[in-house]
């Protein structure tokens, strides 16, 4: 599918040799010097991230967590949990006698254990031939050194400055005199390039334990917190084994929970019931059914996805599908069904994906949750604290309930598409609760219309919100019209739904094919 050319927009990415694809620049570059000198995608995904990090503030963060999938060549696809856990000391009847009936994006309970350093070391120890120190090298020179603030980046700070104002911290490093700095300004984090070469000296145990540690749990402890500085101590990630569907001969693969991937995989194995190929791709037939479809899979996500030593289903049998096809059958292609869905809150992560020379494909998301996380740093060492403890709930009945060492369920999911058992595809959407509908409307884009992954990102999107429908710009007027009369009420979001980068592996033509959303200010560069 050759795109328009009369029309703004970007051409797909194609190189012969190695890719990248972030949400910054100044990432992707980072990315494509690791692998000139020689580094793996994993070295190449550690080193982007953690630039996404010092320049990309209000997306994630150290203080954050990491999921990670790595497809290589003739072996099976390896998969990282780098989630963290609520403290050993939280019990939500504790915080029910505190009045605590939900756990909101500003509280102090929100607050989990950071993954994501002790996930990159992870990452690095099983796929690269970089130290954690070197692959921290770029984001500690744009911490010390300073970087130029790009305009979504700029946009997005604004929106963020009474929330960091009220939290002596976040005002400190992450404001300038009190207001967010411009697009084009220069800003640096002094005291988060401090904390990152002690990282870079002595590894991931240097932020668990120690001065670092002891900051983040004193920063807690002040504001009524549970997690201590043994939460920190004893916290380690999980190698998984993937779950994956077949949409069309094509196997997308994710992790298994916490994550939300298995909602992804529900809701293609349910649309993959009906023959979208027979709609046009921007008709309002296709979205209701995508939006119908939605709103199952994520009730089934919200009744039982939770840390899965809690789960009371399997995600096999959620995977059944037959139990797809009793789901499909709920939805009329004309109407839209009476049931109310659930909520789904709106969060920020950065993804990105890296293919080095050998094919080696890694999918890797990082995210503080909300834009800045729970909105509480760390004064000494200028850490943004994550606060996706909020995807807890507090009803003990609920397998997702907030407890003592309890992973949450978690929106940030990467993805991988296989075809005879080798990489095609490594993929990912940010945007929250959307990321699981963005990935079933990406790979419909891709398997069910013939588009290339640019072309695949770009493509206006529609979500659910609560009881409404909210879509994007690109929705024409009498697609809207269409959907209101199908039931849905439909209003224009002010904001792009996330963002997502991919890369595809053409194995006969021996290229890779990389995208990079235009609702950020990334891009996909390979050589």
């Amino acid at each position: 599918m050759i795109r328009n050319f009369h029309t703004p927009g970007r051409s797909v990415a194609i190189a012969g040799e190695a890719m990248a694809a972030t949400s910054h620049p100044l990432a992707t570059l980072a990315a494509i010097e690791a692998l000139r000198a020689g580094g793996t995608a994993a070295d190449a995904a550690v080193a982007a991230a953690a630039t996404l990090c010092v320049v990309e503030p209000h997306m994630t963060g150290i203080g954050g967590d990491c999921f990670c999938l790595v497809a290589r060549p003739g072996a099976p696809v390896w998969g990282y949990n780098g989630s963290g856990r609520a403290a050993a000391a939280v019990h939500p009847e504790v915080l029910r006698e505190q009045g605590v009936q939900t756990i909101g994006m500003d509280s102090i309970h929100a607050v989990t254990v950071p993954g994501a350093v002790e996930a990159w070391a992870q990452i690095l120890a099983a796929h690269g031939r970089f130290d954690l120190g070197r692959a921290l090298a770029p984001a500690i020179r744009y911490a010390e050194e300073g970087f130029p603030v790009t305009p979504r980046v700029g946009y997005d700070w604004a929106q963020s400055v009474s929330r960091l104002q009220n939290d002596p911290g976040a005002a400190r490093h992450f404001l300038l005199n009190g207001r967010a700095p411009e697009v084009g300004e220069i800003m640096r984090f002094p005291a988060l390039a401090a904390t990152l070469r002690m990282i870079a000296k002595d590894g991931p145990r240097a932020f668990y334990e120690g001065p670092i540690a002891d900051d983040i749990a004193a920063t807690i402890a002040a504001r009524g917190g549970f997690v201590t500085a043994e939460d920190l101590a004893r916290h380690r990630g999980t190698v998984v084994d993937p779950i994956a569907t077949s949409y069309r001969g094509l196997d997308v693969v994710e992790l298994p929970p916490n994550g939300q991937g298995l909602t992804a995989l529900v809701l293609l194995n349910i649309l993959e019931r009906f023959d979208l190929g027979s709609l046009e791709a921007l008709s309002p037939k296709r979205l209701h059914v995508l939006i119908e479809a939605a709103r199952l899979a994520y009730s089934v996500r919200d009744a039982h996805i939770a840390d899965p030593d809690h789960m009371r289903v399997t995600a096999e049998s959620l995977l059944d599908k037959a139990f797809a096809a009793k789901l499909a059958r709920r939805i009329d292609p004309a109407q839209r069904m009476p049931r109310p869905p659930v909520p789904t809150p709106g969060s920020d992560t950065v993804y990105l994906t890296v293919v080095d020379r050998d094919r080696t494909a890694v999918s890797f998301i990082n995210s503080l949750y909300a834009a800045f996380g729970v909105g509480i740093a760390t004064e000494r060492t200028g850490i943004m604290l994550q606060n996706r403890g909020a995807c807890f709930v507090t009803d003990p009945d609920h397998p997702n309930c907030i407890g003592p060492g309890k992973r949450p369920m978690h929106t940030i999911i990467p993805a991988l598409g296989m075809r005879d058992g080798r990489c095609v595809l490594s993929f990912g959407v940010m945007g929250g609760g959307y990321q699981a509908m963005g990935h079933a409307s990406f790979v419909s884009n891709v398997v069910d219309y013939g588009m290339d992954v640019q072309a695949a990102i770009d493509w206006p999107r529609v979500f659910f919100e609560g009881e409404q429908v909210v879509v994007e710009e690109g929705i024409p007027d009498a697609v809207v019209a269409d959907l209101r009369r199908c039931g849905h009420d439909v209003v224009r979001r002010p904001l792009p739904l996330g963002g997502g980068q991919a890369i595809a592996i053409d194995w006969d033509r021996g290229v890779l094919l990389g995208g990079s959303d235009g609702r950020k200010d990334g891009c996909a560069i390979g050589f």
